[in-house]
């Protein structure tokens, strides 16, 4: 038998005592949830805007390649049905639903179902995401709940535009991704 052989059968004969996982208590969050989501967005850069501010942000901007697939904002865009997600390469404002959003941190969850192109957070100029009010959680362990029960190929947490900062701590947005995250609440 060789030494490595001869390691793996002592490992396999170890009984080792299983050790339950702590429970983790249910945190109460006394500070209101729309509120801190709201301040949280705010703190990593976001924007939180009506439904009236985004239409007419879009029309003042004269953005050209506007993508939706929002199932809450009934908006048309410049792209009408994309087979391949290179179409995007120009894409300046991309508007997706956001599935539900953390009030600690300002994360707001997205799966497949609501971008059939895992790219279009990121290769976007703009990102406006639609979240319904009512879906906000307070805490990450709640976020945590929430997605166990799904089956998604693609999940994320986006919590603000795009941000890296060098050596200096020169902060710059939009490097990586979306040079701005604006935030519907409907």
């Amino acid at each position: 038998m060789s030494s490595r052989q001869e390691i793996l059968e002592k490992i396999k004969k170890l009984r080792l005592d299983q050790t339950e996982l702590p429970t983790i208590p249910e945190f109460k969050n006394p500070l209101n949830t729309e509120e801190e989501f709201k301040a949280s967005i705010e703190a990593n850069k976001g924007e939180i805007i009506p439904e009236e501010k985004l239409m007419s942000w879009i029309s003042e901007t004269g953005f050209q390649k506007i993508l939706n697939f929002s199932q809450l904002i009934n908006l048309n865009t410049s792209y009408a049905k994309i087979e391949d997600a290179h179409e995007l390469d120009q894409l300046q404002v991309a508007i997706i639903d956001g599935q539900f959003g953390v009030g600690e941190n300002g994360a707001i969850w997205i799966t497949n179902e609501q971008v059939p192109f895992r790219a279009i957070p990121f290769i976007t100029e703009h990102l406006v995401i639609v979240l319904p009010k009512n879906e906000i959680v307070s805490t990450m362990h709640q976020a945590y709940i929430k997605t166990s029960s799904q089956s998604y190929s693609f999940g994320l947490f986006i919590a603000g535009p795009s941000k890296t900062a060098d050596i200096e701590q020169s902060l710059v947005i939009g490097a990586h991704g979306a040079k701005s995250l604006r935030v519907v609440l409907v």
